[in-house]
């Protein structure tokens, strides 16, 4: 078993990864500054836990210094909020990755780095694969290029072992459904369940290859598993392109009274997204995804079930 840590592990993916983590038996460490994550979705009986930030070197290096796998999801997420604050977006996505490199550096652990199909931004072509050129609209999808960079770098020139991981519109439970950045699905259900009207930024018909937040755990511990290392960018998602009316028409199956307004487009949000997983299959062929209707209906199940432990956490600030 190994000393495996996980960064932004009180938040969504990274909660649902300690907790697979810690079932298989691991030594677990869980760095988390509780800005968006909430310690209540974790055991800290059962794990080390850091209350640090990533941009914190110093707490971070002490906090890593033990670990051989670190998965470094902490993260300062969603575009509209980085279109608000992109100085503070570029210090926890970008520098704070360069503080986690640094430790692996030294110490030699293999690094997992949570990217987002953010990046590929103005290239419109679809589905997407890993030798298409990149363009971000926003500081998020920016500051998530630039750590890729770093990540790629230190593969290169210091051989840190990396696996670079682009995530595609995760979802499921765990998610915080309830403030202002909110994911579009938790967000969605949430206001269901209260009877309240769902907004659309535009008419619908943007596209998402959701994933949901099983498979990408289970592509984490395969990874972890065999020591999977590739030089570049892997996309996790498995092609799926589901529209948000497609979604909507999902959802009104637990909710037929859901109602639903159509507002202006948003702006920095992609129209249309797919992943070409060939890579994906290729690297991690024994992971079958669960389909997107049934993992819908898990989500919803989660939700109404346990919604209150992810609702009315930290304020989620600009």
């Amino acid at each position: 078993m190994a000393h495996v840590a996980v960064t932004g592990g009180a938040g969504f993916i990274g909660s649902n990864l300690v907790s697979a983590l810690l079932a298989e038996g691991h030594e677990v460490t869980v760095v988390d500054d509780l800005s968006t994550g909430m310690i209540s979705n974790i055991d800290t009986k059962k794990c080390d836990f850091h209350n640090v930030s990533i941009v914190d070197a110093p707490g971070l290096k002490k906090a890593l210094s033990k670990s051989e796998v670190i998965f470094h999801l902490g993260a300062r997420g969603s575009v509209p909020r980085s279109l608000k604050n992109p100085v503070a977006t570029h210090d926890v996505n970008a520098t704070g990755t360069l503080n986690v490199l640094e430790v692996a550096r030294e110490s030699g652990a293999h690094v997992f780095f949570s990217s987002s199909s953010s990046v590929y931004g103005r290239n419109g072509v679809l589905p997407k694969d890993e030798s298409m050129w990149l363009g971000p609209m926003t500081p998020y999808a920016a500051s998530k290029l630039a750590a890729e960079g770093y990540v790629q770098a230190y593969g290169t020139a210091y051989e840190v072992p990396v696996t670079l991981l682009r995530f595609f519109n995760v979802f499921g439970p765990k998610q915080r459904p309830d403030h202002e950045y909110a994911a579009v699905l938790p967000k969605w259900i949430w206001k269901a369940m209260h009877n309240e009207p769902i907004d659309v930024f535009g008419d619908g018909s943007q596209t998402r290859d959701f994933t949901y937040v099983k498979t990408v755990v289970s592509i984490c511990l395969d990874g972890m598993n065999r020591k999977v290392i590739h030089d570049g960018a892997i996309n996790l998602a498995y092609g799926n392109r589901i529209s948000l009316n497609t979604t909507i028409d999902l959802l009104k199956k637990h909710f037929p009274d859901l109602k639903v307004n159509y507002v202006a487009t948003r702006a920095g949000d992609v129209k249309d997204s797919q992943n070409a997983p060939v890579l994906l299959k290729k690297l991690f062929p024994e992971v079958l995804p669960m389909k997107f209707e049934s993992a819908l209906s898990e989500t919803v199940d989660w939700l109404k079930e346990f919604g209150e432990t992810v609702a009315h956490g930290p304020t989620v600030s600009d």
